[in-house]
């Protein structure tokens, strides 16, 4: 079984506050956590860290994380991602799916749920 201590986690938001305030949260649940705040910088991060789950938020100015998720994608990436964002329309929902996002969460999401998802993907 592994630990949480053995499950990275990449967090991108531009909202400095939020990244680091989820940041925070899933540390404390023992998680290694790394974070970016724009999105190639979260491109080059889960390209150097291969973290078990990404959480990126979509309106990241220049690198957006529908690029970042095409992006690990085409390159082969098996991360679970995860789409936290204020955008939540069907439409958003869908184009998320389309740019390879396992999964999609619209601000606020509840912290229990990313952490059920993260353990689910990292503790078998």
């Amino acid at each position: 079984m592994t630990h949480k201590t053995d499950c990275r986690v990449v967090i991108a938001d531009d909202n400095q506050d939020a990244a680091d305030t989820l940041a925070m949260v899933l540390e404390a649940q023992g998680f290694s956590v790394s974070t970016a705040y724009h999105g190639r910088e979260a491109l080059d991060l889960v390209n150097r860290v291969q973290p078990d789950v990404a959480i990126l938020d979509i309106g990241m100015p220049g690198v957006s994380g529908y690029d970042v998720a095409r992006a690990l994608r085409q390159a082969g990436s098996v991360t679970l991602l995860v789409a936290v964002t204020g955008w939540g329309s069907a439409q958003d929902v869908q184009r998320a799916s389309g740019a390879g996002f396992d999964h999609h969460f619209t601000k606020p999401a509840d912290p229990k749920l990313l952490i059920s998802l993260i353990e689910a993907r990292c503790l078998t």
